[in-house]
């Protein structure tokens, strides 16, 4: 089948994949919208989860081709298993994706209640009072829903196991299937999916750019795929970069961050996922994501969006009724400052309610890694000079030094039938 994407231009997918995405599980993306309440910031950014998972997996497909494209396989058989393997998980890594934002994951049931199977296979224990979170529905759809036998059917030499070990570093592969000539692919293969430099942030970078009708996300993305390859370390592939397209990598870089800057934390966005927040946090709210895998199919942008225009709760009221909290103040800094904490009580102490958001960001994730992300490093390798070491990808560029700081957004907001008052009082305050 051939798709008509406005970022990538033509897409083909088999009638094994295609299979995939007429599936209830996997239809559901399309009513979920890859930004959430960013609509109501750029109203353009309506695209849904549906086609920009389709866009990552064609992105996959590039890389892999462009990484290995010298590389001898043991047949042919081999390569295009994992070729497919890669694009199942690109595919499928953000099938679980709650409503609307990440704030649903409030209410989302205890992870044991989500009946993970597959999860024996991790490399760390299961926190007994840990609640779901996106990506355990996600593992939860491979493995086990009414996904997971179409995809035991269309693709018979790929176990859904294999796909989940794509999408989740912390799960253990328990035969040899990323296995070729004594060489471990699922590395490269799970960086390609989620790291620094992964088709997933390639895609949504430039979808998100397009549709909010910006030019922060636009980066040299061919350049980029034309320039990863492979670097061997203890059996294992990882991902590297040629040398000569470090500046795009930068470049790259210095693109997500404006865009969470500007975009992902634009103050209209903010504002709805905090009344969003108060909502489901509220002792009155009536909205729970569901346990049962099937039944969570049912809870898309929409359920959500009727539910909150359903009861009587003022924060939902005000999602509803586009009557959200008016931003009073901003303040962008990389330091440490009592000015929005102050500024907040004394609007407090005068009967005026604040909803004080702080949003943070970082350049890089590398600055914040796990224990299980740490074997997962990307390398910069020079094809032009053979005696020179490959290194870390973060050691290889000052960027991550001169952005190392965490940059946060403090922001206060009031109703608006107070925002008179609180102005006056704000600039009176000596602060």
């Amino acid at each position: 089948m051939e798709i008509r994407d406005p970022i990538h231009g033509s897409l083909e997918l088999s009638r094994a994949e295609v299979a995939v995405l007429d599936s209830l599980a996997y239809q559901r993306l399309r009513s979920i919208k890859q930004l959430g309440f960013s609509e109501f910031s750029f109203p353009g950014a309506t695209h849904n989860r549906y086609l920009h998972s389709i866009g990552v997996c064609h992105l996959a497909a590039v890389a892999f081709d462009h990484i290995f494209k010298d590389f001898q396989f043991s047949s042919p058989q081999v390569r295009q298993r994992l070729r497919q393997a890669l694009r199942l998980a690109a595919l499928l890594h953000d099938i679980g994706h709650g409503p609307l934002s990440h704030t649903t994951e409030e209410v989302m049931p205890p992870l044991k209640d989500l009946g993970v199977d597959i999860y024996r296979l991790r490399d760390r224990a299961v926190e007994p009072e840990a609640r779901a979170n996106h990506e355990d529905y996600t593992i939860k759809f491979i493995t086990d829903s009414s996904l997971t036998p179409i995809l035991r059917a269309q693709f018979p030499d790929i176990g859904p196991e294999h796909i989940a070990c794509l999408v989740d570093k912390s799960l253990r592969a328990e035969d040899d299937f990323f296995i070729d000539q004594g060489l471990n692919f699922r590395v490269i293969l799970s960086q390609l999916v989620s790291s620094e430099m992964d088709v997933d942030r390639l895609d949504y970078l430039a979808r998100d750019a397009y549709f909010c009708g910006t030019n922060y996300g636009k980066v040299e993305q061919s350049w980029l795929l034309a320039n990863m390859t492979s670097h061997l370390v203890e059996g294992n592939l990882h991902l590297a970069l040629n040398r000569r397209a470090l500046y795009t990598f930068d470049d790259f870089l210095l693109a997500r961050h404006h865009m969470h800057l500007m975009v992902y934390f634009h103050h209209k966005g903010i504002i709805y996922e905090e009344l969003l927040s108060r909502y489901l946090t509220s002792p009155d709210c009536s909205f729970f994501l569901p346990a049962q895998i099937e039944d969570y199919i049912k809870c898309t942008d929409y359920a959500l969006f009727e539910h909150l225009a359903s009861v009587d709760n003022p924060w939902a009221r005000r999602i509803s009724e586009r009557r959200p909290f008016r931003m009073l103040f901003e303040l962008h800094s990389t330091t440490v400052t009592e000015r929005p904490e102050k500024m907040a009580q004394a609007l407090e102490s005068e009967g005026i309610q604040v909803i004080w958001a702080s949003s943070q960001v970082r350049l890089s994730k590398y600055h914040t890694m796990t224990p299980e992300e740490k074997p997962f490093q990307i390398y910069v390798v020079d094809q032009y000079d053979r005696r020179a070491q490959p290194f870390s990808l973060q050691d290889s560029t000052e960027i991550f030094k001169k952005y190392e700081e965490i940059r946060t957004i403090d922001r206060l907001y009031v109703a608006p039938e107070q925002f008179t008052q609180a102005e006056s009082l704000v600039l009176s305050l000596q602060l």
